[in-house]
C-alpha cells in the first residue's frame, strides 16, 4: 500500500493547471495543494470555446458563483456549432438532442425528416438559426437555459481561476522548471527550478501544456499520433475588436482550403483562427487565405504547432498529465476544456476512494479510461473530415480518401444502409465525452452522408413535421439576443437563482 498523500504539486499555471488545483484543494482540503508557474512561460492566449461539462464544473463542482464568473471572466454563451461544412454547405449542431430524438406524434426519428432541410429540428436549434440565445421570462429577463456551453478569453479565465485558487487556499511558487528527481522505486521526489531551489511534493500534476515536462519529458512516455485520422498540425489564430456586428450564440466552423476556420463571439472581441495541415499549405500560404477571408485580421497572425495525438499512459508512477501535457488533439468541436474537466473529476473521485493512497489497478484504470475518452473524440472528429464535400481540394479529396474511420466503421456501415436511427448506439463502445450518439447523427445528417433505407413518410407526418419546424422558429424569433441578454447579466441588480 502506498503511503498516503498530503501535499501535491501542480505544474503549470495556465487552465488545466488551474483547474486541477482549484479542483484537488475544494474536494480534498486537508492536502496542501501547491501550483508552480512561470511568468516566462505565456498562455496560448486565444478565444476559447467549451462544452456543457465546463459550466457544470465551474458552478455545481467548484462551487464557483455566476455572479463572480461572469464579472471577471466575461464569457458569451455558446448553444452549439454552425458549420459550413458538407453538401449542404450549412447546418446546426446544437448541445441539446436534434437527431437521437422522436416526438410521439411521429413514426421516425427525427433524423428521417431531415434529408431536404435540417434546420430547426429543435427549439435551441431554431435559436441558432435566428441568432437568438435565450426565451424571456414573463418579467422580460432572459431564461437561462442549461443546454448551453461558452466562449471565453483564455485571459479572462485565467484571471478568474487564479483568484478563486487563492481564495481556497491554494498556494502559489513563481520559478521555472530545470530538472526533476525520482526515488529508487520510480516516483517522482522533487523537481529543481532554475535557481536551485528544490520542491517536493507526494503527488504531481503536470499541466505544463505541449511542453509535458513531467510526463512526455522526464518520465519520456509513449506518443500515440493521430496522423492516419487527423491531418492539421498548425493553426494562425487573429482577431479584432467588435464594432457593430452582431454577437453570435455559436462557434463557426468553416471550411477552408486545407483545413477549417473557427470564429468565436466574444462581447468585444471576434477571435478567427485557421486550422490547416502543414502537408497540403504551407504557412505563408495559409496566413494568406486567413487574411483574405477576414480583411479586419491582424496581417501577421499568430502561429500554433500542435500534433494530434496523446500519451499512452496519462499517470505514471505518482505523476498525472492533466490538459495539453497529456495530449491534444485539434480545436474541431472545443474538447480541451472538456477533456481536462472529465479527467480531473475522475482523477478527484479516485483519490478520495482510495483515502489518497491509489494503488497500481486504480492508476491502469485512469489510463485505460483516459485512452479511450482520447480515442472516442479521434474517431468522432475523424467523422468530420472524412465526408465533408463542400470544396474539392486536394487536402479535402485526401481527407475523403485517406481518413482512418476504423474505429468507428461499423457504425458508417449500419448508417449508411438503415439511415439515422437510435440502434446506432449499439454500435459506439460507449463514449466518455459531451457528444454521444447525437453528436455522430449530428453530423452524418449535417453531411448529407446518404442511406439506402429511405423512408416512405406519408403526406400528413411530413406536414405534421413542417410544424415543429414552424412552431420553434416563431418561437425563437420572439426570443433574444446574446447582446440584451449580456445587457441583463451584467447589471448591477442582476441575481442568478444558482447562486
Amino acid at each position: 500500500m502506498s503511503e498516503q498523500i498530503q501535499s501535491i504539486l501542480v505544474l503549470g499555471g495556465g487552465s488545466a493547471g488551474l483547474i486541477a488545483a482549484i479542483s484537488l484543494k475544494r474536494k480534498i482540503p486537508h492536502v496542501n495543494v501547491t501550483l508552480l508557474r512561470s511568468s516566462d512561460i505565456g498562455i496560448i492566449g486565444v478565444g476559447e470555446g467549451t462544452t456543457p461539462n465546463f459550466p457544470a464544473h465551474m458552478f455545481d463542482y467548484l462551487g464557483i458563483k455566476r455572479k463572480t464568473f461572469f464579472a471577471i471572466a466575461k464569457p458569451t454563451w455558446k448553444l452549439g456549432i454552425r458549420f459550413l461544412w458538407g453538401k449542404r454547405g450549412r447546418f446546426d449542431y446544437t448541445f441539446d438532442r436534434q437527431m437521437d430524438h422522436q416526438f410521439a406524434d411521429l413514426s421516425m426519428p427525427s433524423g428521417y425528416y431531415c434529408d431536404e432541410d435540417f434546420s430547426c429540428a429543435s427549439y435551441p436549434a431554431a435559436l441558432m438559426r435566428h441568432d437568438k440565445v435565450f426565451p424571456r421570462q414573463e418579467n422580460g429577463c432572459p431564461d437561462v437555459k442549461g443546454w448551453h456551453a461558452f466562449h471565453i478569453e483564455n485571459e479572462n479565465l485565467v484571471d478568474l481561476l487564479e483568484r478563486v485558487a487563492r481564495e481556497i487556499g491554494v498556494d502559489f511558487v513563481e520559478g521555472k522548471l530545470q530538472g526533476a528527481e525520482a526515488a529508487a522505486d520510480g516516483k517522482l521526489r522533487s523537481i529543481l527550478l532554475e535557481d536551485d531551489r528544490k520542491l517536493t511534493a507526494d503527488f504531481f500534476v503536470d499541466a505544463s501544456g505541449f511542453r509535458s515536462e513531467l510526463l512526455g519529458g522526464f518520465y519520456q512516455e509513449e506518443f500515440v499520433s493521430f496522423r492516419n485520422s487527423l491531418f492539421c498540425d498548425r493553426a494562425v489564430a487573429g482577431g479584432w475588436k467588435r464594432t457593430n456586428e452582431p454577437i453570435l450564440p455559436y462557434t463557426t466552423a468553416e471550411t477552408m482550403n486545407a483545413g477549417w476556420a473557427w470564429q468565436i463571439e466574444h462581447e468585444h472581441h471576434i477571435n478567427r483562427g485557421y486550422v490547416y495541415s502543414s502537408e497540403s499549405i504551407s504557412d505563408e500560404q495559409a496566413v494568406e487565405e486567413f487574411c483574405r477571408k477576414n480583411p479586419l485580421a491582424p496581417r501577421e497572425p499568430r502561429l500554433i504547432k500542435f500534433r494530434s495525438g496523446y500519451y499512452r499512459r496519462q499517470w505514471r508512477e505518482n505523476v498525472v498529465a492533466i490538459g495539453n501535457a497529456g495530449g491534444f488533439v485539434e480545436p474541431l468541436e472545443a474538447t480541451a476544456l472538456m477533456i481536462v474537466c472529465g479527467n480531473v473529476q475522475m482523477l478527484v473521485e479516485m483519490l478520495q476512494r482510495s483515502h489518497l493512497q491509489p494503488s497500481p489497478t486504480m492508476r491502469s484504470l485512469f489510463n485505460r479510461m483516459a485512452e479511450k475518452t482520447w480515442l472516442d473524440i479521434r474517431d468522432f472528429l475523424a467523422l468530420h473530415y472524412k465526408f465533408n464535400t463542400l470544396v474539392d481540394t486536394e487536402f479535402w479529396r485526401r481527407c475523403r480518401e485517406q481518413t482512418d474511420v476504423s474505429g468507428i466503421q461499423d457504425l458508417i456501415d449500419y448508417y449508411r444502409e438503415n439511415g439515422p436511427t437510435g440502434f446506432c448506439r449499439y454500435l459506439l463502445s460507449g463514449t466518455q465525452n459531451d457528444f454521444g450518439l447525437e453528436g455522430y447523427l449530428v453530423m452524418l445528417v449535417g453531411m448529407g452522408v446518404p442511406y439506402e433505407h429511405q423512408s416512405k413518410l406519408s403526406e400528413a407526418e411530413r406536414l405534421r413535421w413542417l410544424q415543429y419546424q414552424q412552431t420553434f422558429s416563431s418561437q425563437a424569433m420572439q426570443a433574444m439576443d446574446v447582446k440584451e441578454a449580456l445587457g441583463y447579466v451584467h447589471h448591477p441588480q442582476w441575481q442568478w437563482n444558482g447562486d
